[in-house]
């Protein structure tokens, strides 16, 4: 049985697409009105081995790793941020995590991470690589 990955921080840890100008500015309000009790960082900063982590899946998908390594992506990741976010904030990180409204999360998540390029705010360096190509 292998063990969980040593984290830099004992504290969670928010990862998103730092050279992406949307997710840029969602850590921006993630920081600054949810709260969470977790560092937010962008994966080009960070030694995402140590997380457990590849570059492919920090393109992909915002991650969320809890303080005992567990590794969240995705929705899951949103749910987990907002319940560990401000108390106004974590009764949505419960409903996005249920089992029928995560499948419709799942969706609009990977809708919006595909297109996010093509969204307010975005560029092209928000586009994601064709599957199995990570971003340099």
């Amino acid at each position: 049985m292998s063990q969980p990955p040593v984290l830099p921080s004992p504290r969670p840890v928010v990862i998103f697409d730092g050279d992406c100008g949307i997710c840029t500015k969602l850590a921006g309000v993630i920081t600054s009105y949810l709260k969470p009790p977790a560092a937010v960082e962008p994966w080009q900063r960070l030694d995402l081995a140590a997380y457990g982590l590849g570059v492919e899946a920090c393109v992909e998908a915002l991650q969320y790793v809890d303080a005992d390594g567990k590794v969240y992506a995705a929705e899951l990741a949103i749910a987990q941020l907002l319940k560990a976010s401000r108390p106004w904030a974590r009764p949505a990180g419960y409903v996005i995590a249920l089992p029928g409204v995560r499948s419709v999360a799942g969706v609009i998540y990977r809708w919006v991470a595909r297109n996010r390029h093509r969204l307010p705010g975005g560029t092209a360096a928000c586009a994601m690589p064709p599957a199995g190509q990570a971003k340099n």
